[in-house]
């Protein structure tokens, strides 16, 4: 894409920030190193390295496939990313060292594998910004990928439980040693549906029926499509056993249809009915058991943790009371990198590794990486209100939400603020499913960041077919409800 004389693309500063999160994740493995072993080896700054060669690569794809992009969103993931893969090689060396057993090379290892996920998940980034030159393009398909987004996210629940269950949750395909999380790629496909269908019906979805307490109601007959919404997540509780994965994609329904109408009703009826669901859910799991028996056996679980009955039995609350006592352990500070003992929290790679992280860099520690977090979501919704078109503004804003929510999901889980769910923690988690879907999303904001920040050319037009020259709306309710031509 050939750049505008004078206007800014920012690329050297991405580049520098780039760089400076590099130095910052050779530091972490250094650290660990002196912390765990008691010398810093030779090979300390090799997986820096490495990820800093896959890291620039994306950045030159970006500067020459969306050169007014958000230059802060690669280096903000590429340092939770590093820290990640730091992490997850912290625990491949004390493996080691309790089992007396040699240090696994950079290759080895769950830290090993997460570098080889992050080289995949790069260059699915790279592919989507380099076949997807208009974000605007992807409505073509809305209702493929609506179609797409809902059948990955119920394969696991028609799956046997031997070919689908992973902790006491439905929501993987194993099949040998291969394994992967359809749902982590429905979040894309369903926020594109999502943006699609509400830019269009957005209008009528607007209509207010009553008017309550200052709140405008919509009409009656408009509630099917959240009502539709509402059961699907619903049977996502109750057949894949998992609160977080339905209130993720319900409150993305939501929030998308709140952006779109603008209207605090949808909020509020969105809260009530999925919290009465969850309050019924629960009711029926007492009295009748079935397929409601998991999400009570998990809340009983969750509202008493330290029961001895909970806490000992299978499945009960012993990883929840283990992470609870690991961030208790971190204190302010933390034990430094590669002093804590991360596992006797079970499942520290993958759910719990916030819990694990907690122990060694403390409370101030994380309250950095929720900053790092709520800086790319920041990001992502800025990007939302400053393209030029609906259907952008939409997907922008909503898979800016999904990540805000599945971070807060695994945190509540955590903490026990909400029940525990099987959600993991965006690029820090081991695992590919989660890395590749959240660098597809990271891709997809890069790509309407670019269209924001650039000219009209770079596909940032308004709804309007051929409206390049077409003044902007200034709000989101100023623009037509019509079908997108790209």
């Amino acid at each position: 894409m050939a750049r505008i004389p004078g206007m800014k693309t920012q690329r050297n500063a991405e580049l520098g920030l780039l760089a400076f999160a590099m130095v910052l994740v050779a530091a972490y493995g250094a650290t660990v190193e002196a912390g765990r072993i008691g010398e810093i080896t030779p090979t300390f700054w090799v997986p820096a390295a490495l990820l800093s060669v896959l890291f620039l690569g994306l950045h030159f794809v970006v500067r020459y496939t969306a050169p007014y992009a958000d230059p802060v969103l690669i280096p903000a993931v590429a340092l939770i990313n590093g820290l990640g893969v730091g992490f997850l090689r912290r625990l491949d060396i004390g493996d080691a060292l309790s089992e007396k057993q040699p240090i696994p090379g950079i290759f080895s290892g769950i830290g090993g594998r997460q570098l080889a996920w992050t080289l995949i998940a790069l260059i699915l980034a790279a592919v989507l910004l380099l076949v997807v030159r208009d974000h605007k393009v992807v409505s073509r398909y809305a209702y493929t990928l609506g179609l797409t987004g809902i059948v990955l996210v119920m394969i696991p629940a028609v799956l046997p439980r031997s070919l689908s269950e992973v902790n006491g949750a439905k929501l993987w395909i194993r099949i040998g040693s291969f394994s992967i999380q359809p749902g982590e790629f429905a979040k894309i496909a369903l926020v594109s549906f999502f943006a699609y269908y509400l830019v269009r019906k957005r209008e009528v979805l607007s209509l207010a029926s009553r008017r309550v307490l200052g709140i405008d109601f919509p009409r009656g007959r408009d509630l099917g499509p959240v009502v539709t919404v509402w059961l699907l997540s619903l049977l996502v509780l109750v057949f894949e056993k998992d609160l977080g994965t339905a209130l993720l994609y319900f409150g993305l329904f939501i929030v998308t249809l709140y952006v779109a109408t603008e209207r605090s009703s949808w909020l509020i009826i969105g809260l009530l009915l999925f919290f009465g669901g969850v309050y019924v859910a629960y009711l029926l799991g007492a009295s009748v058991g079935g397929p409601f028996a998991n999400f009570y056996d998990r809340a009983q679980v969750w509202l008493n943790p330290f029961d001895s009955e909970n806490y000992e039995r299978v499945g009960g609350s012993y990883q929840l009371v283990q992470g609870l006592l690991s961030l208790g352990t971190g204190g302010l500070f933390g034990s430094g990198p590669g002093g804590g003992s991360p596992r006797f929290v079970p499942e520290v790679q993958n759910d719990f590794i916030f819990a694990g992280m907690g122990e060694e860099i403390g409370l101030f520690g994380l309250s950095a990486l929720l900053v790092l977090y709520l800086l790319i979501v920041e990001r992502g919704l800025r990007s939302a209100l400053a393209v030029r078109d609906s259907f952008g503004k939409l997907v922008a804003g909503g898979l800016s939400f999904t990540l805000g929510l599945q971070i807060f999901v695994i945190l509540g889980g955590i903490t026990g603020l909400i029940p525990l769910t099987g959600q993991t923690t965006p690029f820090l988690s081991s695992g590919g499913s989660s890395l590749m879907a959240n660098w597809l999303l990271i891709a997809m904001l890069l790509r309407i960041s670019n269209a924001a920040r650039g000219p009209a050319a770079s596909g940032g037009g308004t709804d309007r077919a051929g409206g390049g020259g077409k003044k902007a709306p200034a709000q989101l309710h100023g623009a037509m409800t019509e079908v997108i031509k790209p």
